[in-house]
């Protein structure tokens, strides 16, 4: 059966406001989490962007919560670091945390001063990154020449038992090619047919027993077009899609992309409603398609009455 979690989001609400949320959520019968990991929001309307990494201690410390993060090793973060961090908290919170990692998006990883690369070469440099994680969380002593370096790295404290490496991934094709090396898929709501493609790639490309968790983007307020205008508001930005979303560099690049995107444009990305029982079918849908655990993100800034929504009338459906 499927778990349901709630998503933080780190680029629309402050470090502290979103600890006390993810505490709501739990006690609302959220069974799981994870978060966000960026350096800018893709707008100043969400306006935030605390560091995931430092805010997983203190939430996976608050509550009693498995946490996952999906996060992009190679340029922004030395992958010897990310499997510091992980090892860290896995060691602490033994079973309770996992890592997906992707090829990365310019808006976190160009403060660097590096290179934007291709799909081709961020695919190439997040490969050797996980291998690199891989061996340095079993107790080797890495040394590593590629698209970065390594000097004998060794992890001194170590977990019994190192994190799951997830793949994060949004299309068929890379899909197909996460399934060959990551421990389990994580992937984003789309229109049913395109999501069901995107798990079927994954499992013929070599992730046929490993979970797959969902990240589901809604929009959930009482009144409907109250509820379109905040998906519109929020989370316009994160629907450009394809060379040109991962290559914006600034906040300020992605509102003049995102200038004519209208509110019902949204909605193919967003699941936008006013009816909790829609909200509950659209949910169901996505379990049915072997869904492990579906992380809920509700789009909106203040979270406080989604999560007493979705707590008293969508979970217990959906979980009993």
């Amino acid at each position: 059966m499927a778990e349901f979690g709630f998503h933080a989001s780190h680029e629309q609400i402050a470090p502290s406001a979103l600890l006390e949320m993810v505490g709501e959520a739990e006690r609302a019968g959220f069974q799981t989490a994870m978060c966000s990991d960026h350096f800018a929001p893709w707008s100043h309307s969400q306006g935030h962007s605390g560091f995931a990494w430092a805010w997983l201690g203190a939430a996976l410390a608050r509550t009693a919560l498995p946490f996952g993060v999906v996060s992009a090793p190679g340029q922004r973060y030395h992958p010897a670091i990310i499997a510091q961090a992980s090892a860290t908290l896995t060691e602490m919170f033994p079973g309770r945390f996992w890592v997906a990692f992707g090829s990365g998006q310019a808006l976190n990883e160009h403060i660097t001063g590096d290179r934007w690369p291709g799909k081709a070469e961020r695919n190439a440099r997040l490969l050797e990154a996980v291998e690199v994680v891989r061996a340095l969380l079993t107790g080797e002593t890495v040394s590593h020449d590629g698209h970065f370096r390594v000097d004998r790295a060794t992890l001194y404290s170590r977990p019994d038992q190192p994190p799951p490496i997830v793949g994060a991934a949004v299309t068929a094709q890379t899909a197909h090619w996460v399934g060959g090396w990551a421990d389990g898929l994580i992937t984003v709501n789309q229109p049913i047919e395109r999501l069901r493609q995107v798990i079927g790639a994954f499992r013929d490309g070599g992730g046929d027993d490993k979970p797959v968790r969902l990240q589901v983007h809604l929009s959930y307020h009482p009144d409907e077009a109250t509820a379109l205008a905040i998906a519109h508001d929020q989370w316009r930005y994160g629907i450009i899609g394809s060379e040109v979303g991962w290559a914006l560099e600034t906040p300020e690049d992605f509102e003049q992309v995102a200038a004519y995107i209208r509110p019902d444009d949204v909605r193919p990305h967003v699941l936008v409603s006013s009816s909790l029982n829609q909200h509950s079918q659209w949910l169901h849908e996505y379990a049915e398609l072997g869904v492990n655990a579906l992380y809920l993100h509700h789009v909106g800034k203040q979270q406080r009455q989604f999560i007493e929504a979705f707590g008293t009338e969508v979970l217990p459906e959906l979980i009993s």
